[in-house]
């Protein structure tokens, strides 16, 4: 029976704890909480009213703020915390990691704000080299809001690595991508394998600005006609920045580049769509923050997007009008009125 620890028990992380209660493979689980206080009242209540409020916990998850409890004789480590906390999260982890660890799977939406690294950039770099074999990195990702999956709405994600397992060939598997999806597969959670951890990473991330993008075309009113342009034209500068960094095209075609990017721009339980919306009726950005305990990526991010743009001689410009409102006080409408027009050119 595989032990699996999930840090990070914000909705993604709690959701996972009970998609992966119902997998097909046996498991156990554990949810690591960063507030000691909210994991009392989870492990408890078996409902974390905070993030996920209605969707019960299985029993057999253990819940803890203790991160040695969590990680004890972990075999797959998934980390659901915010971009921002990764390093962090996963640097005070480090002592309690065993040797059994096979595999680290992000199941992180971002970059690193302040390096613009992607995330199995940053846990390459925190793993220290005493960790022999070394384990090997996964991408968790695609459409999938943390609610509907975790109530049981089918859902369908990508799992991407470039690694092959370092131990041995568990259920006769040699990549690391088919051994998570033999794993994690369950009854309404269906995982395709890919080998474009790039792509899968740099789509998760940007999709979350193109949703704030068209939060903010719905905020002021511009009708589905702005919108169905902002995901179209936000695809092609998703393909963009990331073929230019080593991505495939395919992948922004497929789960975590078009089927991410549809759900979180148009989808009712995208945090970064109603923050846009919020943006786009003309609300500040600080008030907007101030009234929700969850983490809209896509804030932190833009930045990072543009920076990594930047390196690449890449033009964002859906990404850099988004970026000037959050963080240089831009008018949301102003900010949409220069994108409509920029020169006419060949599509």
């Amino acid at each position: 029976m595989t032990r699996i620890a999930i840090l990070g028990g914000g909705s993604w992380g709690t959701a996972l704890s009970i998609v992966l209660s119902r997998s097909h493979q046996a498991h156990e689980l554990s949810l690591w909480m960063r507030d000691p206080a909210l994991a009392h009242s989870v492990s408890n209540s078996r409902v974390n009213e905070l993030y996920l409020p209605a969707c019960r916990i299985p029993a057999t998850v253990a819940i803890t703020s203790v991160l040695a409890h969590a990680l004890a004789k972990a075999e797959i480590i998934v980390g659901a915390m915010p971009s921002a906390y990764a390093r962090a999260v996963y640097s005070q982890a480090l002592p309690f990691i065993e040797k059994i660890a096979r595999v680290f799977v992000s199941a992180t939406k971002g970059l690193e704000p302040s390096t613009h690294l992607r995330i199995t950039e940053v846990l390459s770099q925190v793993l220290p080299d005493k960790l022999s074999p070394a384990p090997a990195l996964a991408v968790l990702s695609g459409p999938s809001f943390a609610l509907e999956a975790a109530r049981g709405d089918p859902t369908a994600v990508v799992v991407a690595s470039q690694s092959r397992d370092p131990v041995e060939h568990t259920h006769g598997l040699e990549r690391v991508a088919d051994y998570i999806q033999a794993e994690f597969a369950g009854p309404s959670f269906r995982l395709y394998t890919n080998d474009d951890v790039v792509g899968v990473e740099l789509a998760a991330a940007m999709k979350n600005v193109m949703a704030i993008a068209a939060g903010v075309c719905q905020g002021l009113g511009l009708g589905t006609n702005a919108i169905a342009a902002l995901i179209t034209r936000g695809l092609a500068e998703m393909a963009r920045l990331a073929m230019a960094v080593g991505a495939r095209a395919e992948t922004l075609s497929g789960l975590a580049g078009l089927g991410d990017l549809v759900l979180t721009c148009t989808g009712s339980l995208s945090r970064n769509r109603q923050l846009g919306i919020e943006l786009g009726k003309g609300r500040a950005l600080p008030e907007i923050v101030a009234g929700t305990r969850m983490v809209a990526e896509g804030v932190g991010t833009a930045g990072a997007l543009l920076a990594l743009a930047s390196e690449h001689q890449i033009e964002l410009p859906i990404t850099a009008q988004i970026n000037a409102i959050l963080h240089h006080g831009k008018s949301p409408r102003e900010a949409m009125e220069e994108i409509m027009g920029r020169p006419q050119k060949r599509e």
